[in-house]
Parts: C-alpha cells; structure tokens; sequence
C-alpha cells in the first residue's frame, strides 16, 4: 500500500507523489517565540517531527524546515512587559524551547529558520510584489498585499471574501485601499525594533516572513506545507496570495494540518487558565509518556488532554517497558525461524498499513498493544517457537518512527521503580520485610494479615505476584 495523505487543499485523501522523486522539501511553521512553549506547540512539532521519520523510513530524503518567529506584536509588548530588548528576549525563548524539545525527543530539522535573519529576503520579495502590482505602499510606509489581485484566495480555507467590501476597519489600519489587505511590511512606531527599508524604517508583517522563508531554503515550490489547524486562515492562506503571485507556480503540493488541544473537553486559552507548559509536563512525565499521549489520535483531529490521559499513558509505556526487559532476559532456544519471520512481517506490514494511512499512529499503536499481548501470553508459556528477542527488536525498530520505547528497558524499568519508591518513602528492604509477614501469615493461614499486607504495599503503589519462584513484586503506577 502506496502512502496516502489527507491534502486540505483538495480535502481528500491522495497518493503521495513528490515532485521530484526519492526527495521531499517540507515546511511547517513553528512557534511565535512570545513566552513559554505550551502543550498545543508540542502537539504540533511531535506530528511533524514523526513524518519526517516516516518519510525517511520509506526512504525519501526529506529537507524539513521549521520556522521561529522572533520579531512580531506579541513579542514587542511582551519584552517591553519584561523590560527586555526584543531580541535578546526572543533569543531566550528560542533557546528554552529548543532544550524543551530536546528532551521532547523531538529531532532537529534540516534547518531552523528565523525571521530576523532573513530580512532582506523579506524586502525583496515584497518589493517583486509592488513591482508585479500585488501589492502597494501607503502614505505611512506601510506595504499590503492586494487582495483582488489574486482570484483564487481562499481555494485552501474555502472561506468566500469580498475582495471589494470596504468598512470601518480602515480608520483603525489607515492607508489601506481595501480592508481585506493585508500588511507585508509594517512601519515602525517610537522605540520599535525596525530595519531600514525603501520604504522607510519598519518590520515584517507575519504572513511574509513564512513565504520568504520557504523561497529561500526551499524554492518556489514545494512538496509539504504544515502546522496547525488554526494557521489554515488566514496564515496559510494568505501565504498562498503572496507566493503564487510572485512566482505564478502552484505553492505547496500537500498541505497538511494537525488539529487543535483541548484540555478536559474545553479549548486551550489564557482566559481559561487551563494551559499546560511544556516545561510543566517534562517534569511530571518523561518523554515517552509525553509522545505516546499526543500520538495516541489521528493527527488531524482534535486532541483532548484530560487529566488522566498522561497518567495512563505512563502505565501502558511502563508495561511496555517491562515486556521489553522480560524478553531480554528470557532464552529463547530451539525456535521456528519460519514462523518468527512471518510473525516479524505481520507486525511490519500492520504498522505500514497504518502509517501509509495518513500517518495514522493512533492505529499502530492500537496494533501495538497486540502485538505485546502475543509476546506475553508466549513468555508464560513453558516454551515457545518464537525468537521473542527478533520480534520484540522488531517492534522497538518500528517505534523509532515514533521515537518510542527507545530507551534500555531495564534502565527505565528501573528507574521507575526506584522513582516510585523515593516518592513513597519505601525501602526495597521494607517490601521484602513485607513479603515475608504475608508468606508467614500464609503458612499459619492467617488469610486477613496476608490480605491487610497486600492492600498495605498496593496503598504505595507496589503490587505483590505470586509465580512458581516466590512472591515477586512490582511497580503500579
């Protein structure tokens, strides 16, 4: 099965056909670096980040270009809030962010572009702009984009416009000729950060800085635009105006969008109060949580990040975790290599089946839980004709698309364990103490202390195994 992507511009599912073979160049906006990165910017960057690795999987080589924008409104008021030079205070929140991302395991673009470096390209492309009659300079020094000079706006958002209306906006924003114009470079006001320009001293319009960017580190078109579901209107639409009346070339092929967070069924906003920081949710719940949390959902829905799904999410990596630990200490000997290689080649075409669906992750890891339930129902078993290791390999292999299950599992194991039992003020040599008094208690048949044992350890998150070899004990978390 051939990768098939949802294309919002076409709103319908197409074959995925770079324009120029083995080679895709993709674009997805990033973060307005105007304070802390929150959940919904993790949301996004963990999408894009993991069809880059399935591009690169299928084998294309994949030129990923992801974008700060450090220099806009919100960041000018905000560092004047700060006492900061705008500058110095974008240059923090692009360093706190790119550390928080790290430890996201997100990985590294090809290329991460700024707007502030690319001021002159920005001045060029809109002077072609003027140049073309696309767009024009006010009496303030001013430049907007000229929206009935291009009839197809709104082919991606299929939101209709008057291109003529004209109202009382223009006394807010004077020296527009239309309203629905929008700004392509803005003129400085007292104190503002500016650069000089034909046009006066001035800076960016947002939507420019995108299109400028994407000319210079891409060309005039590209395979894969992305981001947000939010930046379909009017970002990215306005992005389309201004490239395709420069370069009269179709923009993007693919336009991808993830959709929005919500948090406990309620959109995510400063007014509810209800954000969750990045910073904040790395360091309650490590990466593989974080990741397994987004993934689990079709990346063009909505996600809604209730106050469960982390902790749960914890428990099925965990688990995970401790299949993959078990495995590796188990011996596999006198096994079916033909039936380990089918098994191998099921779990790699359910996992391709899925991901060439749209990059559909909430499907693998929907399979994925299968495929642990086969490897532990063959581990309890006396023996098994299956190399567990090869598979499991397997399926550590295929989770690397995802950045998932990455880490030694008997360090994480471990690790988890000696978390929980910091947090609980518990000793290794506290549980043994207690697994004695219930085995004594189970010999005198003094059934309610050895139950009154067990529900003490479960109060602490240990839970109790009896196995052949003796009561094991385990982390519940």
């Amino acid at each position: 099965m051939a990768l098939k992507v949802y294309n919002v511009l076409s709103r319908t599912k197409q074959d995925f056909i770079p324009l120029n073979p083995g080679i895709v160049n993709m674009y997805a906006c990033g973060i307005t670096v105007s304070g802390d990165a929150h959940i919904g910017h993790a949301y996004q960057s963990v999408v894009f980040d993991v069809i880059t690795r399935y591009l690169r999987y299928l084998g294309y080589n994949v030129k990923y270009v992801r974008n700060y924008t450090d220099v806009d409104d919100k960041i000018i008021a905000n560092a004047a809030r700060a006492g900061e030079n705008p500058i110095e205070f974008a240059e923090k929140y692009m360093a706190q962010t790119d550390a928080e991302m790290d430890a996201l395991g997100n990985a590294h673009p090809t290329i991460m572009a700024r707007a502030t470096h690319c001021i002159d390209d920005i001045i060029n492309f809109v002077q072609k702009l003027i140049d073309s009659g696309h767009a024009y300079v006010s009496e303030f020094g001013d430049v907007y984009f000229k929206l009935d000079s291009f009839p197809a706006y709104g082919k991606l958002s299929h939101i209709q416009v008057d291109k003529n209306d004209t109202g009382v906006r223009k006394e807010t924003e004077p020296g527009k000729k239309n309203d629905l114009d929008f700004a392509l470079w803005k003129s400085a006001k007292p104190g503002e950060i500016a650069w000089k320009s034909p046009w006066g001293m001035g800076r960016p319009g947002w939507h420019i800085e995108c299109s400028a960017m994407n000319l210079k580190y891409l060309g005039e078109q590209i395979d894969i635009h992305g981001g947000g579901r939010d930046l379909v209107f009017p970002h990215h639409e306005n992005e389309i105006a201004q490239t395709e009346s420069l370069t009269g070339k179709p923009f993007a092929k693919y336009w991808i969008h993830c959709g929005l967070v919500k948090i406990n069924g309620q959109k995510m906003s400063k007014s509810l109060g209800n954000g969750i920081l990045l910073k904040d949710a790395l360091a309650k719940y490590d990466a593989d949580t974080i990741r397994f949390s987004l993934l689990r959902n079709t990346y063009s829905a909505d996600i809604d990040i209730t106050d469960s799904l982390m902790p749960e999410s914890g428990r099925h990596i965990y688990k995970m975790y401790s299949t993959l630990a078990a495995v590796l200490g188990g011996d596999f000997a006198n096994v079916d290599a033909a039936k380990t290689d089918a098994k191998i080649d099921e779990i790699k075409n359910e996992f391709e089946r899925a991901m060439n669906d749209n990059f559909n992750t909430l499907e693998v890891i929907a399979a994925a839980f299968g495929w642990f339930n086969f490897i532990n129902t063959e581990i309890s078993r006396k023996k098994t004709e299956y190399d567990l290791k090869r598979i499991a390999n397997k399926i550590v292999e295929l989770f690397g698309v995802l950045n998932i299950l990455q880490q030694n599992p008997n360090e994480y194991v471990e690790n988890k364990k000696t978390e929980l039992l910091q947090r609980e003020n518990i000793s290794v040599t506290d549980i043994e103490k207690y697994i004695a008094e219930r085995a004594t208690a189970k010999q005198n048949r003094d059934w309610a202390t050895a139950d009154a044992v067990r529900a003490k350890l479960l109060e602490h998150g240990i839970v109790l195994q009896d196995t052949p070899n003796g009561t094991k004990w385990d982390i519940n978390l």
